[in-house]
């Protein structure tokens, strides 16, 4: 039986694209939900583009309400992978969950994570710390910003004469190249 994927982004929506599209040429699971913070946010379109339900909910049905939790449950959902997601993932869900919530960090933690470490904040830090190198983690979720025990990393340079956005750009290539891949290596450990 196919596993079910939910993912739960912010933004764009360019690794929720990758994952759907890697997904559905792929027997062992299927993306069957997008949930998203954001009513703006060009993910839902994508979602909707590639055949994908997709949901909107606030900051209080994610964290005092069971609506986001409810909905997952309700889906069958075996794994919630995070992309560009932007709130910190409640307890009631890391409980309900365990070990079954990925997230894609654009840096090597444990550097560069925690509370407002994400997109372009996090390429600034890295270029104002004169880093030579960046990446991506690929990690799970625990009750803690960018805590949890890390599954993948892979690492690109970062040149002298890089700026935020050309960082993001060899980050970004890393997650497209490499999260629905790791993704699909949990699936077949489940």
């Amino acid at each position: 039986m196919k596993k079910r994927i939910a993912i739960l982004a912010s933004g764009a929506g360019s690794n929720t694209q990758c994952i759907i599209e890697y997904f559905k040429e792929n027997s062992r699971a299927n993306v069957v939900l997008v949930g998203c913070n954001n009513s703006d946010a060009l993910v839902l379109k994508k979602a909707i583009d590639l055949g994908v339900h997709s949901f909107v909910f606030n900051k209080d049905e994610l964290t005092s309400l069971p609506v986001v939790l409810d909905k997952l449950l309700a889906e069958r959902v075996d794994l919630v992978v995070l992309a560009g997601f932007l709130l910190k993932v409640p307890k009631s869900l890391v409980l309900a969950f365990p070990n079954r919530i990925v997230n894609v960090h654009p840096a090597l933690l444990p550097k560069f994570g925690g509370k407002g470490m994400y997109g372009k904040h996090v390429h600034r830090a890295v270029i104002d710390a004169q880093e030579v190198e960046s990446g991506i983690t690929i990690h799970y979720v625990n009750e803690r910003y960018d805590d949890g025990a890390i599954i993948f990393q892979a690492k690109c340079d970062v040149g002298e004469n890089d700026d935020v956005r050309a960082l993001e750009k060899k980050v970004r290539s890393l997650e497209h190249e490499h999260y629905a891949k790791i993704i699909d290596q949990i699936i077949q450990r489940m």
